[in-house]
């Protein structure tokens, strides 16, 4: 089964909590256990899973990137927005989690997220579901 959806982001760096979403998906599903691929199909916006709790994590993890692929480089890229590739390949374009009785197997601490590099704009989610 394959499903898709779109967020809207809210800044040029965002992360969106995906995993409420991808919870769903797998229980319409009906399967009972297997793997979900979230897939993000855009090359300024990646996926990761991570800490759940602490908000200020997410932002250390932006600005740690921001320093390591500045806005404002030295790129050859036409469009003004070469950090935000390199940060998608970085952090890459899909995860999977297993799942058991209609639940993604997180740690206590971890979720899904989309990680917006080029915002604010809409992105679409794929998120296939299979035993």
């Amino acid at each position: 089964m394959i499903k898709q959806f779109s967020v809207k982001t809210r800044s040029r760096d965002d992360w969106i909590d995906l995993t409420a979403t991808v919870r769903q998906i797998i229980r319409e599903s009906e399967l009972d256990e297997g793997i979900a691929t979230v897939f993000i199909p855009h090359t300024t916006a990646g996926v990761t899973i991570q800490e759940n709790a602490d908000p200020p994590l997410r932002t250390d993890i932006t600005r740690v990137l921001d320093q390591v692929f500045p806005w404002h480089g030295a790129y050859q890229h036409c469009e003004d927005n070469a950090a935000a590739h390199m940060k998608t390949c970085y952090m890459g374009n899909s995860v999977q989690v297993v799942f058991q009785n209609g639940n993604p197997i997180l740690g206590t601490w971890q979720n899904i997220f989309l990680c917006e590099f080029d915002g604010p704009r809409t992105r679409n989610v794929v998120v296939r579901v299979a035993e």
